[in-house]
């Protein structure tokens, strides 16, 4: 069980009345401005689970999480406020879709409303605002534009197209059913692998109705309808009030050591990409 009350408080959402359209579209907009695309437990070795219960609570002291934890504790309010909610074995990928399908690095929801069933997605970094409806289609929110249409290679699958400014090309899912504990052994190469893109290099994302606010490493962008905004964090103090003031990440639960850990790692890690450049 989850505590749908605290739950909604953190959203700044009232309780709906019904599982109705209207308040889906609420949810999930509270959802992706208020509750960042993070990972950085995992650039301190110290990951959390993916179970619903450890998600949410996750969420209630101040925290997000990537897919797993997003769209698993988004997925578990959305079935304890009525909603018909499924998840998906999803991955994301490059502009030629892959034929072995979806990889598992990505958990998709959708949502039956009315005959019609919606992508429901919190956990694409930086993505969607809205659902979108599983219609083939072009679809623009803010400044973004993305695409939806059935798979070419997965039976009955879908595949999303984020903007071209996005952080990905491309997502597919699978129509079967799955449950939580279906991503755990890649949750845990994605999570604590060094060799994991999540490991080697700290970033969130938050979403809003005019565009969307980037922080990896040390390159802070705001993307937006009329281009984009970046600069580079100096200091270890200006990268967490960044943190507090753009990604409302509550980080009280670090102390002083895991603090530096993370500005040294995010320091190193801006040094080796810029070396890369350079070279």
């Amino acid at each position: 069980m989850i505590d749908v009350d605290r739950y909604l408080s953190v959203l700044g959402v009232e309780r709906p009345s019904a599982p109705t359209a209207e308040a889906l579209w609420v949810l999930h907009r509270a959802h992706a401005e208020r509750i960042p695309y993070e990972t950085t437990d995992n650039q301190l070795g110290r990951p959390s689970g993916i179970s619903a219960e450890e998600s949410v609570a996750r969420i209630l002291r101040g925290r997000g999480g990537y897919c797993f934890h997003l769209n698993g504790a988004f997925a578990a309010l959305l079935d304890a406020l009525g909603y018909d909610v499924t998840l998906h074995r999803a991955g994301v990928q490059e502009e030629v879709e892959d034929p072995d399908g979806p990889g598992g690095d990505h958990l998709a929801l959708t949502v039956g409303l009315d005959g019609q069933r919606w992508l429901v997605d919190i956990g694409l970094a930086g993505g969607i605002h809205e659902p979108l409806p599983l219609r083939a289609g072009s679809y623009t929110q803010g400044p973004f534009t993305y695409g939806m249409a059935p798979s070419s290679v997965v039976p009955g699958g879908w595949r999303f197209t984020h903007d071209s400014r996005g952080a990905f090309d491309s997502m597919v899912f699978a129509p079967e059913p799955v449950t939580l504990s279906s991503f755990e052994e890649k949750h845990a190469y994605l999570s604590a692998d060094p060799e994991s893109g999540f490991v080697r290099v700290f970033q969130t994302q938050l979403r809003d109705a005019k565009g969307v606010d980037m922080l990896r490493g040390r390159v802070l962008r705001r993307i937006h309808a009329e281009g984009t905004d970046e600069r580079i964090i100096d200091s270890a103090e200006e990268f967490y009030e960044v943190l507090a003031e753009v990604f409302h990440l509550d980080l009280t639960d670090m102390d002083a050591r895991e603090r530096a850990l993370l500005w040294e790692n995010v320091t190193e890690t801006h040094a080796q990409w810029l070396a890369a450049r350079q070279g």
